[in-house]
């Protein structure tokens, strides 16, 4: 029996499947088998109490996402309607995440330049690239909020990444096989609420298993730098080019990229979605992106090789 029409096999790869038979990457190196997996961690109770030696002379608190902790950051820094908060992205692209942008309108303006009114920074260590100059922010003598939501692994070349910043909050699911879950951490300065919403539960779900994971998060960081290569090798053969220059203690958090010319990136993304891999675009730019975690096998990247070189051939 010939396979379907619409079906093509490429290379041992299965290209236009039926949507129940797709596969299923994400940014997030999360599985459907780590459901049951985390249930098991939890029962060990191994809490992550190495964490929190990177936030030096920091508190912290567990938030649901990283967008509760971006509303937790600006709840305390007595913003009125008036404000407005300045916010720097390692690109300096005109594009910002409405995961940002969303929270920063429940409180005040949002502007990407400095003015009269600018009372806060937010600055956007895109994609695990650290913002390249954080120290020179500092001299503005304003708060300064860190969003490292895909930059839990990398650092910067002065090692500060966390350390210049009053707050930095992480998105634990683009880390960790979670669901959920994010991490404020904030200067002592600052009196931060405890979330009244935070299930205890929840907490010594998120502390055992970044406890589990503890000892591997060097393991980690290496396989996703090692994967980022891996891709740039492949992607080059299809007129692909890295969007960020790698610098030395960089860890991206997705694989960012320049495709050809002239590509039709909403009918790529499309595409992507449609052979079960999350994907977009980098909006204001001519770039996209695609997963690029630490449980990524190279038959994965030949995978999304295969799948978005069938689409650039078209």
């Amino acid at each position: 029996m010939a396979i379907d029409a619409d079906v093509e096999y490429k290379s041992g790869f299965i290209l236009r499947p039926d949507q129940y038979y797709s596969p299923s990457y994400r940014i997030s190196p999360f599985q459907t088998s780590d459901i049951a997996t985390n249930l098991s961690i939890v029962k060990q109770n191994k809490h992550a109490k190495f964490v929190w030696d990177r936030f030096k002379n920091k508190e912290w608190r567990f938030t649901q996402t990283g967008k509760h902790a971006i509303a937790l950051a600006l709840s305390v820094l007595e913003l009125t309607t008036e404000s407005v908060v300045t916010v720097l992205t390692t690109s300096g692209n005109k594009y910002v995440s409405k995961c940002v942008t969303e929270e920063i309108d429940k409180v005040c303006s949002w502007s990407r330049e400095f003015c009269e009114k600018t009372e806060a920074i937010f600055v956007i260590h895109e994609f695990g690239y650290p913002f390249r100059d954080l120290e020179k922010i500092r001299s503005y003598g304003l708060p300064i909020i860190e969003d490292a939501c895909h930059a839990y692994f990398a650092e910067t070349p002065n090692n500060d990444l966390g350390l210049i910043g009053d707050f930095i909050l992480f998105s634990l699911p683009k880390a960790y096989p979670v669901q959920l879950g994010g991490i404020l951490a904030f200067n002592p300065k600052y009196k931060v609420p405890k979330s009244d919403d935070m299930d205890p539960g929840l907490v010594d779900y998120l502390s055992s298993i970044m406890g589990f994971y503890g000892a591997q998060l060097d393991e980690f960081r290496n396989m996703r730098v090692a994967n980022y290569l891996s891709l740039v090798q492949r992607f080059d053969t299809i007129g692909c080019r890295p969007w960020f220059e790698l610098l030395e203690n960089d860890v991206p958090g997705t694989f960012l990229f320049s495709p050809p010319e002239g590509a039709n990136l909403t009918g790529m993304r499309q595409h992507g979605w449609d052979h079960g891999i999350e994907c977009s675009i980098f909006y204001g730019e001519d770039a996209f992106f695609i997963p690029v975690h630490h449980r990524l096998k190279d038959s994965d990247l030949d995978y999304f090789l295969e799948v978005f070189k069938f689409f650039l051939n078209q």
